[in-house]
């Protein structure tokens, strides 16, 4: 074309979206021709500069998205551990026990007396109360969060601590329970099962039944105690069955010198029985019927309540989920056929 070809005037106009000269769209040889292939141009140039833009907004979004959650974990991090430290003025410090005592859970050891201390710490904590809704869980863990308890109390002896329970504090549970200077119950809480328990079954006969060869190896004569897939020991089971009533008379010992004379003994008070809260009361296993509001204000004598109870933050959580789904993922690859050390 040259340089004043009217067919360039009118796709020039149509690509940059600017009007024809009125000459140029008439009487010109050609001009219907070149204006289809000038109006296809233009409607792809439209679409590709509009997919640009779409494309250019949906990467500044995820940009923007992936520095909001690089700053917000930075953020968690560096944020206390989600329980507080102190209050401000005179308070009942909370500190709460849910679900199972474990090494990795919630009630672990570790997150309750750190809670504890730090309630115990404050300078305007009145009294304390540890509320227990708990099965029960690992005799370690309770047994640990026992001590740490009573090492509290002789350090700070004008700093009393009571135990709320609330839908139930079973086994391990109520071990914990046993260090308090009191315990208040509801009326339905469930108390008590104080016995140890290990889990186990056997598959001999089904194993028989479906022609499967047990060929386990060890080396240690015990060391494959009390498979599942091979007949009863007798001396393997004699074995568990002294460990068991070792640790159970730990749990006996712990209630007793935690509860001390109040105690009502019966014959099936230490069976792994349980009770409701008026039954726990009748037997000494608790001190009275209440609530955590109501042991602040009746007993403590502060309504105002301050919760010191550990709660995972954002980043403990995510690193959790990560640790938990990156464990899930290896033990699928390692398969079951890993010789362990157990």
């Amino acid at each position: 074309m040259s340089a004043h070809d009217p067919n360039e005037s009118i796709l020039h106009a149509r690509v940059f979206g600017q009007n024809a000269p009125p000459s140029a769209a008439v009487g010109v040889s050609g001009a219907t021709g070149d204006g289809h292939a000038a109006a296809v141009l233009e409607k792809v140039t439209m679409a590709f500069l509009a997919e640009q833009r779409r494309a250019r907004r949906w990467r500044i979004f995820f940009r923007l998205a992936m520095l909001a959650l690089v700053v917000l974990v930075i953020s968690a991090g560096f944020m206390d551990k989600s329980y507080n430290r102190g209050c401000l003025n005179e308070c009942t410090a909370l500190v709460q026990l849910n679900g199972e005592i474990a090494l990795d859970a919630d009630a672990s050891a570790e997150n309750i007396t750190s809670a504890l201390k730090d309630a115990f710490a404050a300078k305007h904590v009145q009294g304390i109360i540890l509320e227990i809704n708990s099965p029960g869980g690992s005799p370690v863990q309770a047994g640990q969060i026992y001590d740490e308890i009573k090492r509290l109390r002789e350090e700070n002896p004008h700093t009393p601590l009571y135990v709320v329970i609330g839908e139930m504090a079973a086994s391990g549970g109520y071990y914990v329970a046993a260090a308090a200077d009191e315990i208040f119950v509801d009326k339905a809480s469930l108390v008590g099962s104080i016995g140890v328990i290990m889990m186990n079954f056997g598959f001999t006969e089904a194993l028989h039944k479906l022609g499967i060869e047990q060929r386990t190896m060890t080396a240690g004569d015990n060391k494959a105690f009390m498979d599942p897939f091979s007949p009863v020991n007798e001396k393997q089971k004699e074995h568990v069955q002294k460990l068991l009533n070792s640790i159970h008379q730990q749990f006996i010992t712990a209630v007793r010198n935690g509860r001390g004379e109040r105690l009502h003994e019966t014959p099936e008070m230490f069976s792994g029985l349980i009770w409701n809260g008026d039954e726990a009361v009748a037997l000494g296993l608790a001190d009275g019927l209440g609530s955590v509001n109501s042991v602040a204000r009746d007993i403590i004598g502060v309504e105002n309540i301050y919760d010191f109870t550990y709660r995972p933050n954002f980043s403990e959580r995510l690193a959790r989920q990560l640790g938990a789904a990156f464990a899930g993922e290896a033990v699928a690859k390692l398969g079951s056929s890993v010789l362990k050390w157990k």
